[in-house]
């Protein structure tokens, strides 16, 4: 399965000198497209207000039209209609503001963080679900992670064959209330996308290294901090420990995605490469 590796959100909240992305997968499955969130979407761009409420003064999102999943897809040279699924962490609106855009495509979640997002409980699900993110009525998918498999030590886990081979979604609460990971099997590797279950490499590495701007953030909005500590400590395990076969990345870190991209650019067949070479020389 080929993986695209997008940033579909630029950010730059006070504090945090590389800014924040918004970390986005596109696979290109057997039967069509797949996102793993969705990023900022075009009525992000055009109805800021409505779409992020008094969030976005804190952080700062730049509501670029060309870094919608969108746009990206229609560069990319595919038909924004083959997008069949899109699989959210959760439904925070840097993850979910690009649904709109794909309102045909089928939305997959954990049961639990629908139920939130549609019945909002408490100050804070009241103001980071809002009804504009979702009044295009999208169709929802929900799922129970628990009955699958183990991977790699996490046993919450549910294989989405319904979307490809190789998507696993993993339940991770504590960011929100029915917060997932999804990995996905590309042939090579595993990639883990962790969502909002950290929200920079430092908080992982073993460097500490932070910015405390979004220690802060991740404090104010955590449904649950104790399993946000807890979901720290078991994908620190899987950084410290050697594995070729697997890439953690998460939504928000800049330089994980750099370096994802990097490997994407690797994996890319040779003669697929040359051809975009020529193609880009003058004359070619």
């Amino acid at each position: 399965m080929k993986v695209h590796h997008l940033n579909c959100g630029t950010m730059r909240p006070l504090g945090t000198p590389e800014g924040l992305v918004c970390h986005v997968l596109l696979l290109e499955t057997d039967t069509g497209l797949a996102l793993i969130d969705s990023g900022l979407g075009l009525r992000d761009v055009a109805e800021p207000g409505a779409r992020f409420g008094p969030s976005r003064f804190f952080i700062r999102p730049q509501f670029d039209e060309t870094e919608t999943a969108i746009r990206q897809i229609e560069r990319l040279g595919f038909d924004p209609r083959d997008v069949r699924d899109v699989v959210l962490t959760h439904f925070d609106a840097d993850h979910s503001g690009g649904l709109a855009d794909f309102p045909w495509a089928r939305v997959h979640l954990t049961a639990v963080e629908a139920n939130a997002a549609l019945h909002p409980r408490g100050f804070v699900e009241r103001g980071r679900y809002l009804p504009t993110q979702y009044d295009h009525h999208p169709t929802y998918v929900p799922h129970t992670p628990g009955q699958g498999e183990p991977w790699h030590g996490f046993t919450a886990t549910e294989e989405l064959t319904d979307i490809a081979p190789g998507v696993v979604m993993i339940s991770l609460p504590g960011h929100s209330r029915g917060h997932a990971a999804v990995a996905v099997d590309t042939g090579k590797r595993w990639i883990l996308h962790a969502g909002d279950a950290f929200y920079h490499r430092g908080q992982i590495d073993g460097t500490d290294r932070t910015p405390r701007a979004l220690t802060m953030m991740e404090r104010v909005v955590a449904h649950s901090m104790a399993d946000v500590r807890a979901n720290h400590e078991r994908l620190a395990e899987l950084w410290a420990t050697p594995t070729p076969d697997l890439l953690l990345v998460n939504a928000h870190d800049p330089a994980l995605l750099r370096r994802a991209q990097q490997l994407e650019v690797i994996d890319e067949p040779v003669a697929v490469r040359r051809q975009d070479d020529r193609l880009q020389q003058p004359g070619g």
